[in-house]
C-alpha cells in the first residue's frame, strides 16, 4: 500500500470512520471513476488544485464530478488571483500526485471550498492519495473533515 494511501486511511480512521476503498484501476476522469464505482458524475469530489498568484499557496477546490471551477469565482474566494499549480507544489504541500489529491490526509493545511452541488448527496466518492484508488464517503461530512467552506465557485 503506498504512502499517500495509507496517509487518506489513516485520516479517515482518525476522524472515527470505517474507509471503504476501492481500487478502480486507472480513472483519468470523473466519468471513469463514476462509471468504475457505479455512481452519477456528480457524485464524484474532484480536487481541483490552484496555485494562489500572491501567496504561493496551494489553494483546493473540491467540485462536483460535472462541474468545472470557475477561475473568476475561485479567484474571488481565494482572495488573490489564482493561477496553474504544478506538480512540485502540489506534491510539496498535499503530499499527493496530481491526479491522486485526496481531500483529506494532507502533509500541510490547504484552504479549501467544497461546491454545494457535492452536498446534495449523501454518498459521494473521492481520490484516495492514488490514481487508481477512491473512497466512499457521507458528503455531509466533508466539510469538516477537510475545513472547506461551501461556496459557489462553479461555471
Amino acid at each position: 500500500m503506498s504512502k499517500s494511501l495509507k496517509r487518506v486511511r489513516a485520516a479517515l480512521e482518525a476522524a472515527g470512520l470505517e474507509p471503504d476503498i476501492r481500487e478502480v484501476g486507472q480513472a483519468r476522469t470523473a466519468q471513469e471513476a463514476a462509471d468504475s464505482v457505479g455512481c452519477e458524475i456528480d457524485q464524484i469530489a474532484k480536487s481541483i488544485i490552484f496555485r494562489a498568484e500572491e501567496s504561493g499557496e496551494a489553494v483546493l477546490f473540491l467540485t462536483a464530478g460535472g462541474n468545472k471551477v470557475c477561475a473568476d469565482k475561485a479567484s474571488e474566494l481565494a482572495g488573490e488571483p489564482l493561477g496553474k499549480a504544478d506538480a512540485t507544489l502540489i506534491r510539496s504541500q498535499t503530499g499527493f500526485a496530481i491526479g491522486g489529491v485526496a481531500p483529506v490526509g494532507h502533509l500541510n493545511p490547504i484552504r479549501a471550498w467544497i461546491d454545494p452541488r457535492l452536498l446534495e448527496f449523501t454518498r459521494i466518492w473521492a481520490a484516495a492519495g492514488t490514481p487508481r484508488h477512491v473512497f466512499a464517503l457521507d458528503a455531509h461530512l466533508l466539510p469538516g473533515l477537510t475545513g472547506a467552506e461551501a461556496a459557489p465557485f462553479t461555471e
